[in-house]
């Protein structure tokens, strides 16, 4: 069963449609994790305090909004459920336009449309005039404290929502260095050869034949190496040199604080722990760390069908 990812209405004129999302895509990208080759334990990302360098807990992160160099705003996460409560829970109808007249490059994600409990006469009645004009409805919806245009139209017998981009996010073309004029075009006999080709490569839409080949190999050569025996088993990391690494640091300080306290402290040397512009520093962006557990062997096959998305990519 498809995860539901949110739950809200169709809204166009007084009409209300309870509708629920589910994601139309799933991951089919080979995911690796990073292993330490010498123990075969494997290796994770931090949350770091950039200034002090040491790893933060996410309780103690809050999203800030630079409004000036070094000046920030913080927002909790009660400020973006406040923002726009019922924009986040309706998918509003703006205008309804013919399909052909928006370009291909404006559609980014799609999801599927389901109706929720006591929207199947609703959904059903939008699909069909939907389908029917022939029309994309055209909408705003916020999705993950994102707001979106999107478009829906129906697919067979299900609605399909795609979110799209916005004007100003698609860049000037004016910016690119874009051959024109009669210097660059191409002569007769140019097009004629162009147009043949095109013309013998042209082709039934099928998108069962188009496949991922740098995954595919990728695949192979993992399934070539099970074959072969070339596979190593990880361990349980260890918490002993996490402690070690704990006693060096808290020797270090320990030192520090004994020279101190003797007067013999370099005065070019060691930090004087005041703070030193901590808000001009940008919090950090780096994703959290995570032992991950021993994972139990498994073929190459059952791994790429996964859909779940972990941390770490090709």
């Amino acid at each position: 069963m498809a995860r539901v990812i949110w739950k809200g209405a169709i809204t166009f004129g007084l009409v209300h449609v309870p509708i629920v999302l589910h994601s139309a895509t799933r991951v089919t990208r080979l995911d690796f994790d990073w292993i330490d080759k010498r123990d075969n334990s494997p290796v994770g990302y931090q949350r770091i305090n950039k200034r002090t360098g040491k790893a933060i807990e996410a309780e103690h992160i809050v999203k800030g909004y630079e409004y000036e160099k070094g000046d920030y705003v913080f927002l909790s996460d009660d400020d973006f459920k406040r923002a726009n409560t019922a924009a986040t829970q309706s998918i509003d109808v703006l205008s309804f336009v013919q399909g052909s007249e928006v370009p291909l490059y404006y559609f980014d994600t799609p999801y599927y449309l389901a109706p929720d409990k006591r929207g199947d006469k609703g959904y059903v009645l939008f699909r069909e005039v939907l389908r029917k004009s022939g029309l994309l409805a055209l909408a705003s919806v916020v999705l993950h404290s994102k707001q979106y245009l999107a478009a829906m139209f129906p697919l067979d017998d299900v609605l399909m929502l795609v979110t799209m981009r916005y004007a100003d996010e698609i860049r000037d073309v004016a910016e690119l260095d874009i051959p024109h004029g009669k210097d660059s075009a191409p002569n007769a006999r140019e097009m004629q050869m162009a147009s043949r080709l095109l013309e013998d490569m042209t082709l039934p839409w099928d998108p069962e034949q188009y496949r991922d080949e740098y995954r595919d190999d990728l695949l192979a050569t993992i399934e070539e190496k099970i074959a072969s025996g070339r596979t190593h088993s990880l361990e349980e990391a260890e918490e002993a040199p996490r402690r070690k690494s704990g006693k060096v640091i808290d020797l270090m300080s320990m030192l520090q604080r004994s020279i101190e306290e003797r007067g013999g402290a370099s005065k070019g040397g060691g930090s004087n722990g005041k703070k030193t512009g901590a808000s001009a520093r940008k919090a950090p962006g780096t994703a959290a760390k995570k032992r991950a557990p021993a994972k139990k062997a498994s073929t190459a096959a059952k791994k790429a069908s996964s859909g779940g998305t972990r941390r770490k990519t090709a």
